[in-house]
C-alpha cells in the first residue's frame, strides 16, 4: 500500500551511502516522535544502533548520508528500516483531508515510521510503561550495554539489542543491573514466551491485527498502549493507533467537545484514519508535543 511512485538516487562515496532526492524525511522529526530509544544526535547527525548494525546518519544540503556503511547494508537493512521504498506523499495527501491532520503534517511531515525489530520493540515498549523517554533510553541501553553482543565500529564498541535467547537465560537478579524495577518481571517473562514458542512474533506479523493484538495483551505487562505502539513499530501493522494520557489530551483537544475514553478515542480513530491511524497518530503526536497543544 502506498509505495514510491519516485526514484531516489542511490550513490556510494568516500565509504558512505547517499541519497538523493529524499523527499518526505526528516531526521529530527522521525527520531523525534517516540518512536524509538537508541538514536541520539552527536555532532553533525545522529548515531545508533538498529538490526545489529551500528549507523551514523547525517541530513544536510538536500542529502541523506549513511556513514561507514557499505551499499550491501544499506540494501539488505536500512533501506526497510527507514522504510525508504514508502510513497508518504501519498498518504499525508490522504490524510490532509482533515483540516487538524493538515496541519500537524505541515509541522513534521519528515517523519517516517521505522521498521525495527519486533523483539526488541516488545521488550523496549515493556520498558516505556509508566516511564519517561529519558528514563526509557538509560533503561535499554543498560540492557544492550550487559547482555547484547559487542558492534565494532571505527574504533569504537557498541552493543546490540539482546536476543530473545540471551535475555531469557538470565534471573530477576541479574536484570537488577539495568534498573529496570517492577518491569523486570514482564521482560524476563516475554523473553521467555517467545524462546518458548507461546509468542511467535513472526506469526504474528502476518496475522490480522486483532488477533496479533489479542495474544500480546496476554504478555504480563502489556496493556493497550504498548501492544498498540509493538503492532504499529514493530509488527509493522500500521492501523495501530496507541493511546496514552498525552494522545488522549491531544484527541480530546482537537476532536470532542468532552472527555473520551481511551477505549472510545481508539474507536474514533479506527473508523477515521483506517489502515493509516499509525502515520496519523505519529503526525499528531510530534505536532502537539511541540507545540504544547492539548496541556
Amino acid at each position: 500500500m502506498c509505495y514510491t511512485l519516485f526514484v531516489m538516487k542511490v550513490y556510494e562515496k568516500n565509504n558512505a551511502i547517499i541519497l538523493e532526492n529524499m523527499p518526505d524525511f526528516d531526521l529530527f522529526h522521525t527520531f523525534g516522535c517516540g518512536q524509538c530509544f537508541r538514536w541520539d544526535y552527536e555532532n553533525d547527525g545522529f548515531s545508533g544502533v538498529a538490526m545489529g548494525h551500528y549507523l551514523h546518519i547525517v541530513q544536510k544540503d538536500n542529502k541523506i548520508i549513511f556513514k561507514n556503511t557499505s551499499r550491501e547494508t544499506f540494501d539488505a537493512v536500512w533501506r526497510d528500516y527507514f522504510d525508504l521504498d514508502r510513497d508518504y506523499s501519498a498518504i499525508k495527501t490522504a490524510l490532509s483531508e482533515d483540516d487538524v491532520l493538515k496541519n500537524a503534517i505541515g509541522f513534521g511531515g519528515g517523519i517516517r515510521i521505522l521498521n525495527q525489530d519486533a523483539f526488541e520493540c516488545l521488550i523496549s515498549f515493556i520498558i516505556s510503561a509508566s516511564n519517561n523517554i529519558p528514563r526509557i533510553k538509560k533503561i535499554v541501553g543498560l540492557l544492550c550495554q550487559n547482555f547484547g553482543k559487542k558492534i565494532l565500529s571505527g574504533g569504537n564498541t557498541y552493543f546490540a539489542f539482546p536476543t530473545a535467547e540471551a535475555i531469557a537465560s538470565l534471573t530477576l537478579e541479574d536484570l537488577q543491573v539495568i534498573k529496570a524495577g517492577f518491569r523486570d518481571k514482564y521482560i524476563l517473562s516475554a523473553a521467555k514466551a517467545v524462546i518458548s514458542g507461546q509468542l511467535d512474533l513472526d506469526a504474528l506479523g502476518k496475522a490480522s491485527f486483532e488477533y496479533a493484538k489479542s495474544q500480546l495483551l496476554r504478555l504480563s505487562g502489556v496493556g493497550e498502549k504498548v501492544a498498540s505502539c509493538i503492532l504499529l513499530f514493530g509488527l509493522h501493522k500500521s492501523e495501530g493507533f496507541p493511546v496514552d494520557v498525552w494522545v488522549k489530551r491531544i484527541m480530546e483537544y482537537c476532536y470532542f467537545d468532552e472527555p473520551q475514553t481511551k477505549e472510545a478515542i481508539s474507536e474514533f480513530a479506527k473508523e477515521k484514519f483506517g489502515d493509516l491511524g499509525g502515520f496519523a497518530q505519529q503526525y499528531l503526536f510530534y505536532w502537539a508535543r511541540e507545540n504544547k497543544i492539548g496541556i
